[in-house]
Protein backbone atom coordinates (compact mmCIF):
# COMPACT_ATOMS: atom_id res chain seq x y z
CA UNK A 1 0.00 0.00 0.00
CA UNK A 2 1.44 3.48 -1.04
CA UNK A 3 2.24 5.81 2.21
CA UNK A 4 1.70 9.46 1.67
CA UNK A 5 5.28 11.41 1.55
CA UNK A 6 6.62 8.42 -0.31
CA UNK A 7 8.62 8.61 -3.79
CA UNK A 8 6.47 6.28 -4.89
CA UNK A 9 3.37 7.80 -3.80
CA UNK A 10 4.59 11.16 -5.22
CA UNK A 11 5.28 9.71 -8.57
CA UNK A 12 1.56 8.04 -8.34
CA UNK A 13 0.64 11.51 -7.46
CA UNK A 14 2.05 13.47 -9.99
CA UNK A 15 0.87 10.73 -12.78
CA UNK A 16 -2.64 10.71 -11.82
CA UNK A 17 -2.65 14.70 -11.52
CA UNK A 18 -0.71 14.26 -15.73
CA UNK A 19 -3.29 12.44 -16.89
CA UNK A 20 -6.56 14.39 -15.05
CA UNK A 21 -4.88 17.50 -16.11
CA UNK A 22 -4.81 16.11 -19.96
CA UNK A 23 -8.08 14.71 -19.85
CA UNK A 24 -9.03 18.56 -18.42
CA UNK A 25 -7.73 20.27 -21.43
CA UNK A 26 -8.76 17.87 -23.79
CA UNK A 27 -12.04 18.58 -23.13
CA UNK A 28 -11.54 22.47 -23.50
CA UNK A 29 -11.52 23.24 -19.23
CA UNK A 30 -7.64 24.17 -18.99
CA UNK A 31 -5.46 25.66 -21.19
CA UNK A 32 -2.47 23.73 -21.38
CA UNK A 33 -0.41 26.08 -18.49
CA UNK A 34 -3.77 25.26 -16.72
CA UNK A 35 -3.23 21.84 -17.02
CA UNK A 36 0.38 21.82 -16.02
CA UNK A 37 -0.73 23.55 -12.46
CA UNK A 38 -3.32 21.03 -12.06
CA UNK A 39 -0.44 18.66 -12.38
CA UNK A 40 1.79 20.61 -9.97
CA UNK A 41 -0.98 21.10 -7.52
CA UNK A 42 -2.75 17.53 -8.04
CA UNK A 43 0.59 15.90 -7.48
CA UNK A 44 1.46 17.56 -4.03
CA UNK A 45 -1.91 17.06 -2.41
CA UNK A 46 -2.11 13.28 -3.65
CA UNK A 47 1.47 12.44 -3.26
CA UNK A 48 1.88 14.69 0.03
CA UNK A 49 -1.87 14.87 1.48
CA UNK A 50 -2.71 10.76 0.28
CA UNK A 51 -6.30 9.93 -0.68
CA UNK A 52 -8.81 11.82 1.20
CA UNK A 53 -7.30 14.93 0.01
CA UNK A 54 -7.07 13.97 -3.50
CA UNK A 55 -10.60 13.16 -3.33
CA UNK A 56 -11.58 16.02 -2.07
CA UNK A 57 -9.64 18.32 -4.72
CA UNK A 58 -10.71 16.42 -7.85
CA UNK A 59 -13.81 16.50 -6.77
CA UNK A 60 -13.77 20.65 -6.73
CA UNK A 61 -12.27 20.64 -9.94
CA UNK A 62 -14.66 18.04 -11.61
CA UNK A 63 -17.85 20.24 -9.95
CA UNK A 64 -16.67 23.58 -10.77
CA UNK A 65 -15.82 22.58 -14.42
CA UNK A 66 -19.22 20.60 -14.40
CA UNK A 67 -20.83 24.08 -13.56
CA UNK A 68 -18.81 25.90 -15.85
CA UNK A 69 -20.53 24.22 -18.88
CA UNK A 70 -24.24 24.92 -17.71
CA UNK A 71 -25.58 28.02 -19.80
CA UNK A 72 -22.50 28.20 -21.66
CA UNK A 73 -23.76 30.13 -24.75
CA UNK A 74 -25.26 32.48 -22.13
CA UNK A 75 -22.41 32.81 -20.01
CA UNK A 76 -20.05 33.63 -23.13
CA UNK A 77 -22.10 36.24 -23.65
CA UNK A 78 -22.54 37.80 -20.55
CA UNK A 79 -18.64 37.68 -19.79
CA UNK A 80 -17.30 38.51 -22.68
CA UNK A 81 -15.68 41.83 -21.07
CA UNK A 82 -14.65 40.08 -17.52
CA UNK A 83 -11.24 39.14 -17.10
CA UNK A 84 -10.60 35.93 -16.71
CA UNK A 85 -13.75 33.94 -18.90
CA UNK A 86 -12.94 30.57 -20.54
CA UNK A 87 -10.71 27.49 -19.53
CA UNK A 88 -8.20 28.11 -16.86
CA UNK A 89 -5.25 28.80 -17.15
CA UNK A 90 -1.77 28.71 -15.02
CA UNK A 91 -2.38 31.42 -12.87
CA UNK A 92 -5.96 30.78 -12.38
CA UNK A 93 -4.84 27.44 -10.92
CA UNK A 94 -2.68 28.20 -8.82
CA UNK A 95 -4.76 30.88 -7.63
CA UNK A 96 -7.37 29.23 -6.72
CA UNK A 97 -5.35 25.32 -5.56
CA UNK A 98 -2.06 27.25 -4.47
CA UNK A 99 -2.84 27.39 -0.69
CA UNK A 100 -3.82 23.52 -0.79
CA UNK A 101 -0.51 22.42 -2.13
CA UNK A 102 0.91 24.77 0.24
CA UNK A 103 -0.88 22.69 3.00
CA UNK A 104 0.13 19.84 1.27
CA UNK A 105 3.93 20.89 0.88
CA UNK A 106 3.48 21.51 4.92
CA UNK A 107 2.41 17.82 6.11
CA UNK A 108 5.07 16.33 3.74
CA UNK A 109 7.17 18.73 5.80
CA UNK A 110 6.23 18.21 9.81
CA UNK A 111 4.81 14.43 9.03
CA UNK A 112 1.17 13.04 9.24
CA UNK A 113 1.85 12.52 13.41
CA UNK A 114 2.84 16.46 14.14
CA UNK A 115 0.11 17.94 16.20
CA UNK A 116 -0.10 20.57 13.33
CA UNK A 117 -1.33 18.22 11.09
CA UNK A 118 -5.10 18.68 11.69
CA UNK A 119 -4.55 22.69 11.66
CA UNK A 120 -3.23 22.23 7.92
CA UNK A 121 -5.57 19.61 6.84
CA UNK A 122 -9.01 22.27 8.27
CA UNK A 123 -6.67 24.59 5.87
CA UNK A 124 -6.51 22.95 3.01
CA UNK A 125 -10.34 22.21 3.39
CA UNK A 126 -11.17 25.86 4.17
CA UNK A 127 -9.29 26.98 0.98
CA UNK A 128 -11.05 24.42 -1.08
CA UNK A 129 -14.26 25.59 0.68
CA UNK A 130 -13.55 28.96 -0.20
CA UNK A 131 -12.42 28.28 -3.89
CA UNK A 132 -15.45 25.88 -4.46
CA UNK A 133 -17.68 28.64 -2.75
CA UNK A 134 -16.84 31.79 -5.01
CA UNK A 135 -17.00 29.26 -8.38
CA UNK A 136 -20.56 28.38 -7.34
CA UNK A 137 -21.62 31.42 -6.95
CA UNK A 138 -20.12 32.22 -10.33
CA UNK A 139 -21.18 29.85 -12.08
CA UNK A 140 -24.76 29.88 -10.88
CA UNK A 141 -25.16 33.47 -9.90
CA UNK A 142 -24.15 34.82 -13.32
CA UNK A 143 -27.52 32.93 -14.87
CA UNK A 144 -29.62 34.44 -12.12
CA UNK A 145 -32.66 36.68 -13.55
CA UNK A 146 -32.15 39.22 -10.75
CA UNK A 147 -29.46 42.09 -11.68
CA UNK A 148 -26.56 41.80 -9.54
CA UNK A 149 -25.82 44.72 -7.03
CA UNK A 150 -22.18 45.69 -5.76
CA UNK A 151 -21.70 43.68 -1.94
CA UNK A 152 -20.88 47.41 -0.58
CA UNK A 153 -22.90 49.62 -1.53
CA UNK A 154 -25.82 47.71 -3.02
CA UNK A 155 -25.49 49.53 -6.59
CA UNK A 156 -26.58 47.53 -9.93
CA UNK A 157 -23.71 46.39 -11.65
CA UNK A 158 -23.00 44.40 -14.90
CA UNK A 159 -23.76 40.77 -14.38
CA UNK A 160 -20.67 38.57 -14.25
CA UNK A 161 -18.54 41.01 -12.55
CA UNK A 162 -16.50 40.97 -9.60
CA UNK A 163 -18.17 42.63 -6.43
CA UNK A 164 -21.91 42.27 -7.57
CA UNK A 165 -24.14 39.54 -5.66
CA UNK A 166 -27.37 37.67 -5.89
CA UNK A 167 -29.78 36.11 -4.04
CA UNK A 168 -28.86 32.68 -6.07
CA UNK A 169 -25.08 33.75 -6.37
CA UNK A 170 -25.10 33.99 -2.12
CA UNK A 171 -26.86 30.75 -1.62
CA UNK A 172 -25.04 28.66 -4.29
CA UNK A 173 -21.47 30.03 -2.54
CA UNK A 174 -23.21 28.21 0.56
CA UNK A 175 -24.11 25.03 -1.84
CA UNK A 176 -20.15 25.22 -2.83
CA UNK A 177 -18.92 24.93 0.33
CA UNK A 178 -20.90 22.32 1.72
CA UNK A 179 -20.55 19.89 -1.47
CA UNK A 180 -16.61 20.50 -0.31
CA UNK A 181 -17.26 19.30 3.34
CA UNK A 182 -20.02 16.51 2.38
CA UNK A 183 -17.14 15.24 -0.07
CA UNK A 184 -14.60 15.57 2.74
CA UNK A 185 -17.06 13.83 5.02
CA UNK A 186 -17.67 10.81 2.78
CA UNK A 187 -14.71 10.33 1.99
CA UNK A 188 -13.47 10.15 5.10
CA UNK A 189 -16.12 7.69 6.40
CA UNK A 190 -15.38 5.59 3.28
CA UNK A 191 -11.55 5.58 4.57
CA UNK A 192 -12.61 4.72 8.01
CA UNK A 193 -14.76 1.69 7.00
CA UNK A 194 -11.90 0.06 4.27
CA UNK A 195 -9.00 0.47 6.93
CA UNK A 196 -10.98 -0.47 10.49
CA UNK A 197 -14.70 -1.07 9.57
CA UNK A 198 -15.83 1.56 11.55
CA UNK A 199 -17.34 4.96 11.14
CA UNK A 200 -15.28 8.02 12.08
CA UNK A 201 -18.40 10.41 12.90
CA UNK A 202 -16.31 12.42 15.38
CA UNK A 203 -16.02 14.74 11.91
CA UNK A 204 -19.46 15.49 11.51
CA UNK A 205 -18.05 19.11 12.32
CA UNK A 206 -16.94 20.02 8.39
CA UNK A 207 -20.59 19.79 7.78
CA UNK A 208 -20.71 22.78 9.50
CA UNK A 209 -17.52 24.49 9.64
CA UNK A 210 -16.85 24.34 5.80
CA UNK A 211 -19.78 26.21 4.47
CA UNK A 212 -18.82 28.82 6.55
CA UNK A 213 -15.68 28.98 5.58
CA UNK A 214 -16.30 28.69 2.05
CA UNK A 215 -19.10 31.40 2.69
CA UNK A 216 -16.89 34.00 4.25
CA UNK A 217 -14.56 33.48 1.88
CA UNK A 218 -16.68 33.98 -0.91
CA UNK A 219 -17.95 37.23 0.82
CA UNK A 220 -14.79 38.28 1.52
CA UNK A 221 -13.81 37.62 -2.59
CA UNK A 222 -16.80 39.96 -3.70
CA UNK A 223 -15.75 42.47 -1.09
CA UNK A 224 -12.33 43.00 -2.46
CA UNK A 225 -14.05 42.90 -6.22
CA UNK A 226 -16.00 45.79 -5.41
CA UNK A 227 -13.17 48.04 -3.56
CA UNK A 228 -9.54 46.84 -4.77
CA UNK A 229 -9.82 44.28 -7.82
CA UNK A 230 -9.07 46.47 -10.62
CA UNK A 231 -11.82 47.66 -12.85
CA UNK A 232 -11.31 49.91 -16.25
CA UNK A 233 -13.25 51.65 -19.00
CA UNK A 234 -12.74 51.52 -22.62
CA UNK A 235 -14.18 54.58 -24.52
CA UNK A 236 -13.59 53.04 -27.98
CA UNK A 237 -16.33 50.52 -26.97
CA UNK A 238 -17.79 52.35 -24.19
CA UNK A 239 -17.96 49.43 -21.70
CA UNK A 240 -16.33 48.60 -18.40
CA UNK A 241 -13.55 45.67 -18.82
CA UNK A 242 -11.61 43.89 -15.42
CA UNK A 243 -8.71 43.11 -18.08
CA UNK A 244 -6.17 45.80 -19.38
CA UNK A 245 -6.02 44.34 -22.52
CA UNK A 246 -9.45 44.14 -23.87
CA UNK A 247 -10.18 42.22 -27.52
CA UNK A 248 -9.87 45.89 -29.03
CA UNK A 249 -6.55 46.68 -27.90
CA UNK A 250 -7.41 50.28 -26.92
CA UNK A 251 -5.88 51.70 -24.05
CA UNK A 252 -8.38 51.86 -21.29
CA UNK A 253 -8.89 53.73 -18.37
CA UNK A 254 -8.53 52.51 -14.42
CA UNK A 255 -11.98 53.85 -13.09
CA UNK A 256 -11.72 51.56 -9.59
CA UNK A 257 -9.22 49.90 -7.89
CA UNK A 258 -5.76 48.90 -8.09
CA UNK A 259 -4.44 48.22 -11.20
CA UNK A 260 -2.40 45.13 -10.08
CA UNK A 261 -4.40 43.62 -7.52
CA UNK A 262 -6.66 41.17 -10.42
CA UNK A 263 -9.45 38.20 -10.30
CA UNK A 264 -6.58 35.64 -9.56
CA UNK A 265 -4.99 37.82 -6.35
CA UNK A 266 -8.47 37.97 -5.25
CA UNK A 267 -9.07 34.25 -5.69
CA UNK A 268 -6.04 33.62 -3.64
CA UNK A 269 -6.89 35.66 -0.76
CA UNK A 270 -9.93 34.51 -0.77
CA UNK A 271 -8.67 30.82 -0.52
CA UNK A 272 -6.55 31.83 2.07
CA UNK A 273 -9.78 33.67 4.42
CA UNK A 274 -11.16 30.60 3.93
CA UNK A 275 -8.79 28.40 5.42
CA UNK A 276 -8.10 30.44 8.18
CA UNK A 277 -12.01 30.69 8.54
CA UNK A 278 -12.03 27.25 8.92
CA UNK A 279 -9.59 26.69 11.61
CA UNK A 280 -11.29 29.38 13.61
CA UNK A 281 -14.72 27.95 13.20
CA UNK A 282 -13.30 24.49 14.06
CA UNK A 283 -12.09 26.12 17.40
CA UNK A 284 -15.79 27.25 18.70
CA UNK A 285 -17.23 23.92 18.46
Amino acid sequence: MLTPGTPAMLAAGFLLAGLIGLAAWRMGALTPGGALGAMLIGGLVFGLGGLTWAVTLVSFFVGGSLLSRLGGAQKAAILGDVEKAGPRDLVQTLANGGVAALMALAVGLVGRESPCYPCFTLAFLGSLAAASADTWATELGVLSKQQPRLITTGEETPRGFSGGVTRAGLLASLAGGLFIGLTAFITIQAASLLTTGQWFLQDWFLLIILPVAGFAGSIIDSILGATVQRLYYCERCNTFTESSTPPCRHPVRLVRGVSWVNNDAVNFIASCAGASMAILASLLL
